[in-house]
């Protein structure tokens, strides 16, 4: 069975922050959590996000993270995925 979309966009960001230390409390903190920072990119297919363009999709609200997934399931929610 091939993985949805959302599935390996997920997995992609998941990975992208496995080696972030949590908790992540501000946008900036995340963004420098990515190894390329907002110039991270993933991409499925023809949907490519950044993690700067993927920033833009979360609140101040959303802060603090407590886990890669926790990061994961609001931005593909958020992208509509």
């Amino acid at each position: 069975m091939t993985k949805s979309v959302k599935d390996q966009i997920h997995a992609q960001i998941s990975g992208a922050l496995k080696g972030a230390k949590f908790p992540i409390a501000t946008p900036e903190d995340l963004i420098a959590a990515f190894p390329a920072g907002a110039e991270t990119t993933c991409q499925v297919g023809d949907l490519k996000m950044t993690a700067g363009e993927a920033g833009k999709l979360l609140k101040a609200s959303d802060f603090p993270f407590r886990s890669a997934k926790a990061v994961a399931d609001i931005i593909v929610t958020r992208a509509g995925l």
